[in-house]
């Protein structure tokens, strides 16, 4: 379990601190940087310090934290550190933070003097079990997620289970969304076993499997052609949420917990359009449920979010495109869903 290989790099479990120090003496960078926000920088930041402090040729760059920075002023504020450092081709970034830094990080890096190594330090369960992993990098514009970015992949990624300790419940919940919808996918058996484990704490293990599952649909579709689509299900509408939640709410929801819900919702779909089972729509609902917060959607908002949902990178020819299961375990790609059934979805979510 200490080492998965992905397209062209390692993901490293165990001993990682150690591995990453190693990684940057063994690559013969020229200077290193670490990117962090306020909550890496204080809770992670001391931990890789007393492994790579005794590498003297790196600075720090620390951001605000939150999906408000995955912009491209924060982007330029990163370019501009990097060239006040005197960062060139032969430098390293390393990521060090939450899904955030990953995809910020990551596009900073591949982009300038068009393109120097990066590697991820994730350190929050939702950055472990996905944004870390795959190559995606994007921020955000005009309020639509990820719809500037590369793929870009790093030359490393090292999974340090102890950072979780540093995490809140509620960040700790938003990353299980990511896993349940790796089980809902792809692995039945995974689906059955996170329901009856302790949620509260994902063990290295399960975090493995998810990762494990991601990886496997990376290496088979790098950019997005086919099967990866199916790491979008709860995406679609998940997506919508999240992003109306943080233009209209003082405390916005979690990106898991807006998944959380688009997944409930997209169950409702797989019923209407693939064959989901009624049965397996009351497991999903009920086991969801239990773990996150209702969100309260007032129909007069549908239109809203349908508009957002509109502008989705994944639409095909200006419709709705979505993943959906067949059964828990089985996804199926592609699949245009109309305005109507979006919104017979969301009434769905409203009512349970």
């Amino acid at each position: 379990m200490n080492t998965l290989q992905s397209i062209s790099y390692p993901i490293y479990f165990s001993n990682t601190l150690n591995e990453l120090a190693n990684f940057v003496e063994q690559g013969n960078y020229s200077r290193f940087f670490v990117l962090t926000d306020e909550n890496t920088g204080k809770h992670c930041l001391p931990l890789l310090r007393q492994h790579i402090d005794k590498l003297d040729n790196f600075d720090v760059i620390e951001i605000n934290a939150g999906e408000e920075s995955k912009n491209i002023d924060f982007c330029v504020g990163v370019w501009k550190m990097l060239i006040d450092f005197g960062a060139d081709r032969q430098s390293l970034l390393i990521n060090l933070g939450g899904g955030v830094i990953s995809d910020l990080g990551g596009f900073a890096a591949s982009t300038f003097k068009r393109g120097i190594d990066f590697v991820h330090v994730p350190t929050t369960l939702l950055s472990q079990v996905d944004a870390s992993v795959g190559g995606k990098t994007g921020i955000d514009l005009d309020n639509i997620k990820n719809i500037i970015g590369t793929f870009t992949q790093p030359k490393a990624v090292f999974i340090e289970h102890d950072f979780l300790r540093t995490l809140p419940a509620r960040q700790i919940l938003s990353g299980l969304a990511e896993m349940l919808k790796h089980g809902l996918i792809a692995d039945a058996s995974y689906w059955n076993k996170l329901k009856f484990s302790d949620l509260e704490n994902p063990s290295a293990e399960l975090v493995h499997r998810s990762v494990e599952i991601k990886n496997d649909v990376v290496i088979e579709d790098p950019h997005e052609k086919g099967i990866r689509k199916s790491l979008n299900y709860g995406h679609t509408i998940g997506h919508a949420i999240e992003t109306y939640s943080l233009v209209h709410d003082e405390n916005p929801l979690t990106h898991g917990e807006a998944i959380a819900a688009g997944m409930i919702c997209e169950a409702k779909l797989s019923v209407m359009k693939t064959g989901l089972s009624e049965a397996e729509l009351d497991e999903i609902t009920e086991v969801i449920n239990g773990l996150y917060p209702k969100y309260k959607i007032d129909e007069k908002s549908y239109p809203t979010l349908y508009s957002i949902m509109q502008k989705d990178k994944k639409n095909q020819s200006g419709k709705i495109n979505s993943s959906l299961l067949t059964k828990i375990g089985h996804c199926r790609i592609d699949n245009i869903c109309t305005e109507d059934e979006i919104y017979e979805a969301l009434r769905y979510y409203a009512e349970i």
